[in-house]
């Protein structure tokens, strides 16, 4: 595949990092090809609708073995800043130097814990990583405002939260860890998964990107605090190709974001451009916000 918007799927992903097996804050929305209204998914698996992490990972994987070729985006950050340090962990030896070696470094912190909860790589106290995080009740020492390239380049539009925040509505932290442990299970499945920009270009069956939601409304000229105007909500999908259909009953502000990517992922998947970010210096180490263009952060 290349990057011709050649999908079968595209699937908007609100995360969420909370602690349980219901987590109302995933929300999920499904574009096809063409020029219809994304449709908010209820979990298919469960009686009462709602997402859980593992859940959301039996969908991809269902649809995969469908043969459906997907493009999937997840509003958390798929690594952490190495650029403006030279490591993710100053001063730390031993550390690790590559985004796969981070997500098993999650993964072995808290294995044992269920449903991808990632919170264990700063709550335990026994691992030397504790004091570079903020999280509840306790701001490490070795904690900085740090922030990723892409971060930097998405700033002249909006500015996402530092990713080892984990305290705060709006933190992507504690999403994220729980994110790293979902990509290395995904990095698992081998040559059917692209995982970008760390993998290059899109293809396989499943290609996951990092997003912002914020960023699509952005680029839309809408206006992300207005998420429950269906005025807004409608002029930012007709701005990324829809067409057909109005925009559904919206509840939340993550059912609106999951909407928007879906229709944003669409319309953007055949932009070369955007593609070719994954060819930043950074964005090997740090990962890199599909629709985050280097020309905004010199603009």
């Amino acid at each position: 595949m290349t990057a011709d918007g050649a999908f079968d799927l595209y699937l908007g992903i609100d995360w969420s990092g909370a602690k349980g097996a219901r987590t109302k804050g995933i929300q999920v929305a499904a574009a096809l090809p063409g020029g219809a209204m994304p449709e908010l998914l209820p979990n298919p698996f469960r009686e009462h609708g709602i997402w859980s992490r593992l859940d959301v990972l039996s969908f991809l994987e269902a649809r995969v073995e469908e043969g459906m070729r997907v493009l999937a985006g997840f509003d958390f950050a798929f690594c952490y800043p190495f650029e403006d340090e030279g490591t993710y962990f100053p001063g730390l030896e031993q550390a690790p130097e590559r985004p796969e070696e981070v997500w098993s470094l999650v993964e072995r912190s808290a294995e044992g814990v269920a449903e991808l909860y990632g919170a264990a790589v700063y709550q335990r106290t026994d691992l030397p990583y504790r004091d570079y995080f903020m999280a509840p009740g306790h701001k490490g020492d070795l904690y900085r405002h740090r922030q990723r390239e892409t971060e930097l380049a998405a700033a002249s539009v909006t500015t996402p939260h530092p990713v080892f925040k984990c305290i705060g509505a709006a933190n992507v932290g504690t999403g994220s860890l729980a994110g790293m442990r979902l990509l290395h299970r995904l990095r698992g499945w081998g040559d059917r998964v692209r995982i970008w920009p760390f993998d290059a270009g899109p293809g396989g069956s499943l290609t996951v990107t990092e997003i912002f939601p914020r960023l699509f409304y952005k680029r839309a000229s809408g206006d992300p605090r207005a998420w429950n105007s269906r005025d807004n909500l409608m002029a930012v999908c007709r701005h990324y190709g829809v067409t057909d259909g109005a925009v559904p009953q919206i509840g939340t502000e993550d059912e609106a974001d999951a909407l928007v990517t879906a229709a944003g992922l669409r319309a953007l998947s055949g932009d070369g451009s955007l593609w070719a970010q994954s060819r930043q210096p950074a964005a090997a180490r740090e990962g890199w916000i599909f629709g985050a263009a280097w020309d905004s952060k010199r603009g």
